[in-house]
């Protein structure tokens, strides 16, 4: 039996783009996935993103970005909850993706925020991945 997971599926590509030092990579849009693209703008992971309609279809844009050597800057990307085993954390039990480097993304009651924010919101929630 298979179980979708389009968060997983979005990582992947993701992590395949970069591996192939794409300039960006397009993925089936959802609130879900939009949330997690700004984030991943906002702490610097992406150069940017947009929404375009492709086919009747929406589709986020990913413009992946590199460092002045062409290296990817995201250096790795983890789904934690899956569809057979969520993980929730609360606020005081937020773990730290390698020693605060990286970002945590969380699905709370205040949305789809990155752990720090999520910390000082004092608010838990389930946790989708994390970026290095």
């Amino acid at each position: 039996m298979s179980v979708s997971d389009p968060i997983a599926d979005m990582l992947t590509k993701i992590r395949n783009a970069n591996a192939a030092r794409h300039e960006k990579v397009d993925i089936p849009s959802s609130r879900l996935k939009l949330e997690i693209v700004k984030i991943l703008k906002t702490e610097g992971f992406i150069k940017n993103f947009k929404k375009i309609q492709n086919d009747g279809e929406n589709i986020i844009r990913i413009f992946l970005k590199y460092d002045e050597e062409n290296n990817p800057v995201i250096h790795g990307l983890q789904k934690v909850s899956k569809p057979g085993r969520r993980i929730y954390s609360g606020y005081r039990e937020m773990p730290r993706v390698l020693n605060g480097y990286g970002v945590l993304i969380v699905s709370t009651s205040e949305g789809v925020i990155s752990g720090k924010k999520a910390i000082e919101k004092q608010v838990g929630g389930e946790l989708i991945c994390t970026v290095w």
